[in-house]
């Protein structure tokens, strides 16, 4: 990483260090994609737990790696001080709260798994699949977390590629996984949707022990020695990534948490197939949606390192171009997402309601695409700044305090049904963007006072 002096050579580093994550961000979201579709076509009842069970699941696992991705502008901000020294002991705190935080999520999951299913009043094989799915997808919460605080580690130093690099080698290991357990092939158990549970669950061990041999294999990465150098936990440190990870990490919760919410209601109010074209529709719309939470990430890391150093007109010329990227890349897509909507249908299921019905969602999915990706590039900024309490406030207010209900209304009082959900989803973005572009001008301001000050 280095300090660009020219817009030529920010957008030379912008783009080297996006696209890796771009392509790291869309590894991650196809196992997901496969899981959804290869369930698919095992069964509609599969398609539909597997649904359930990757709804709760999502904001969960992603909330929760918010708090890790504190260190993402931590290590970042230390390089910009030149202070690389402090960087190994930074992330073996996260690596041991990343434990915790697992063991705590696997004992909670465990406890109120059940009573949870049983208040969606399900059918029996949609309940049984995703109770089972999520069982199997159990066995993967630690080495996902502790393999997702290497992964920040490389790149808050530049070092996307290397994470590119392990994800793209674990697509199609999930891939064959699920081959084997999903339809039973090569003597393997035919476990339908479960086995989508458990193919992801064991991808996210090879996924740690792949990051962990390349952290003794690259020069610049075994200078830290991580993993043989270790450090008393730090209940200090640890407040510091608290502090700033668990607004993060609660910011894109209630952001996950409507889809899966609006999952969640729709199984109790709508039929299976209902469920299962939404869920579809959300699955492949959420890898879009990879574009600009690559970007967002790009974004801290940029913005991060600029700020650390006092560089604050070059932190505001990266947020400039990242939103204004974002902006474009999904108004792109979002044509492309029109167009398409009927192949895009055909890909998750073979009947014809489901796909009726998918394609109508995605109609909805083109409207929201430009509202996420403002708000999305937004925040990844206002995290280089290490600002995030505020833009939590700002994310509960737009997406549960307008987003849900407004949905909810739309849905059960007017003829929209259960599209009306996806009204309420374009609400709460657009509250959301609004509310960030805001912030952001407010912590400019300051940061550009406090520097004069200093």
């Amino acid at each position: 990483m280095y300090h660009a002096t020219s817009w030529k050579q920010r957008i030379s580093l912008f783009f080297t260090i996006l696209l890796p994550i771009l392509i790291t961000q869309i590894s991650y979201s196809l196992m997901t994609m496969f899981d959804t579709m290869m369930s698919g076509h095992a069964g509609t009842g599969d398609l539909a737990g597997v649904a359930i069970g990757a709804s709760l699941w999502m904001p969960v696992s992603i909330g929760l790696n918010g708090i890790l991705m504190a260190i993402t502008p931590m290590i970042a901000q230390l390089l910009g001080r030149k202070e690389k020294g402090q960087i190994a002991r930074t992330v073996t705190q996260a690596l041991y709260l990343s434990v915790l935080l697992a063991v705590v999520i696997t004992g909670v999951g465990v406890v109120l798994l059940q009573p949870v299913l049983s208040m969606m009043h399900l059918e029996a094989d949609v309940y049984r699949v995703a109770t089972r799915y999520l069982g199997g997808l159990c066995i993967g919460i630690i080495p996902l977390f502790a393999s997702n605080v290497i992964r920040y580690f490389f790149d808050a130093q530049g070092y996307t590629k290397i994470s590119m690099s392990i994800t793209v080698i674990a697509v199609p290991f999930n891939v064959l996984l699920n081959y084997l357990l999903i339809f039973g092939n090569w003597g393997f158990p035919k476990m339908g949707g479960v086995g989508a549970g458990y193919a992801t669950g064991l991808t996210y061990w090879f996924i740690l022990l792949l990051s962990v041999g390349v952290v003794f294999r690259v020069e610049a990465t075994r200078g830290y020695k991580l993993f043989i150098q270790w450090y008393t936990p730090s209940w200090r440190m640890w407040k510091e990534q608290l502090s700033i990870g668990v607004p993060m990490g609660l910011s894109i919760f209630f952001e996950a948490s409507i889809f899966s919410i609006v999952t969640l209601l729709m199984g109790s109010m709508y039929d299976t197939s209902t469920v299962a074209a939404h869920q579809s529709a959300i699955n492949f719309t959420s890898m879009l949606f990879m574009m600009p939470l690559s970007i967002a990430s790009t974004l801290t890391i940029l913005v991060a390192f600029e700020v650390g150093s006092g560089r604050l007109e070059g932190a505001r010329a990266y947020s400039r171009f990242g939103v204004s990227t974002a902006i474009g890349l999904l108004g792109i897509t979002a044509v492309f997402l029109y167009l398409f909507r009927e192949q895009v249908a055909m890909l998750y299921s073979n009947d014809p309601k489901v796909i009726s019905l998918m394609m109508h969602f995605l109609v909805f999915g083109v409207f929201y695409q430009l509202s996420d990706a403002a708000q999305a590039s937004l925040q990844g900024v206002l995290r280089g700044y290490k600002d995030t309490a505020v833009p939590f406030m700002i994310a509960l207010a737009a997406y549960w305090g307008v987003g849900l209900p407004a949905g909810y209304a739309f849905a059960a009082w007017t003829s929209l049904g259960a599209y009306g959900f996806w009204v309420g989803i374009i609400a709460g973005l657009t509250g959301a963007a609004a509310g960030f572009a805001m912030r952001l001008a407010a912590v400019q301001r300051k940061a550009r006072r406090e520097l004069q000050r200093a």
